[in-house]
């Protein structure tokens, strides 16, 4: 028996392998590897499909120095006017959109280190709006906040908090130095004690390593997250990461494939990026990957709700929520 099937057996008893386990994969046979994940993934998670979108809900002037990330008031990147949180009105539209396509989950995403407790409020209103007019579940991704900003959000309506690790701890102060790894976690931590779900993953491509993305995963595990968005780095002119060189198809089936090795029972989230694959996603999908973030993505274009519909149709997929 290969290693790749003994490892495959393992993630289905136990629930994941180690990290050793996941390094010896990173060199495996490639298709081998690949089907053995999506095999894992339709034992552990059978054929649904989890689907959101996010609205910029807040863009630009962010505080923080993120190297990939075109918001940063650091970086002439053409987001550094942007606007400030967006109406009711304007959030409520965007909603009823995506519910009426079909879409289970609508994130509002907002610039910045974090909202202050007065624009807390004013989303709240507008969350409690959304959950009285739609059925569509509501996640938010508010930045570093604290536990009692959470259980307003959760009182009005939210059900999950999204925050990337983005890399590993060892790698994430070279990407940002504005604020610290274990102020992510903190905040992942905070938002779990106010009883609402996590949703944390990161970004493949920034110059780290296989062992940091392995890493970042395990941290994720750690945490009990089973939302796990991969973007692929989208170099943006003006970002000090603007000459990097995208990923792979190769690369990312890999990468997505060993994550769900690692969280068999997770939802992999392809995120932003996935629209410099030449195949838009398709293998990653058919070798591990069983959720997305559709549409557009903050700052750049994304893969439109429809042709991800027809896709997963194709597939064999069925839209439904994934824990």
């Amino acid at each position: 028996m290969s290693v790749v099937q003994e490892l495959k057996d393992k993630a289905l008893e136990w629930g994941g392998i180690s990290r050793e386990e996941a390094l010896l994969l990173v060199k495996s046979p490639l298709w081998e590897l690949a089907e053995a994940a999506d095999e894992i993934r339709r034992k552990k998670c059978g054929q649904r499909f989890d689907i959101c979108t996010i609205i910029n809900g807040k863009c630009g002037r962010c505080s923080e120095d993120c190297k990939y990330c075109a918001q940063s008031a650091h970086y002439q990147a053409g987001c550094g006017e942007g606007y400030g949180l967006l109406p009711t009105q304007k959030l409520l539209e965007g909603a009823r959109y995506n519910e009426e396509r079909g879409v289970l989950r609508y994130s509002i995403v907002t610039s910045g280190r974090k909202l202050s407790d007065r624009e807390v409020e004013q989303v709240c209103e507008s969350i409690r709006v959304i959950r009285e007019k739609t059925n569509i579940q509501i996640c938010v991704s508010f930045g570093l906040l604290e536990e009692k900003q959470f259980e307003k959000i959760k009182e009005a309506g939210a059900s999950r908090v999204h925050c990337n690790l983005e890399s590993s701890a060892g790698f994430f102060r070279q990407i940002c130095t504005t604020h610290t790894y274990e102020d992510k976690i903190k905040t992942l931590q905070a938002a779990q004690r106010a009883g609402l779900s996590i949703c944390s993953g990161g970004i493949l491509g920034l110059g780290e390593s296989m062992e940091d993305r392995i890493d970042m995963v395990l941290t994720a595990r750690k945490l009990e997250v089973k939302s796990i968005p991969v973007n692929l780095l989208n170099p943006i002119p003006g970002t000090p990461l603007e000459s990097r060189k995208p990923l792979t198809n190769e690369e990312a089936i890999r990468c997505v494939a060993v994550f769900r090795f690692l969280i068999p029972d997770a939802a992999i989230r392809l995120a932003g990026g996935r629209g410099l694959l030449g195949d838009k996603g398709k293998g990653c999908f058919q070798s591990g990957a069983n959720a997305a973030i559709s549409g557009d993505m903050l700052t750049t274009a994304g893969i439109t709700v429809e042709t991800d519909m027809d896709l997963m149709e194709e597939l064999g997929f069925k839209v439904g929520l994934l824990q």
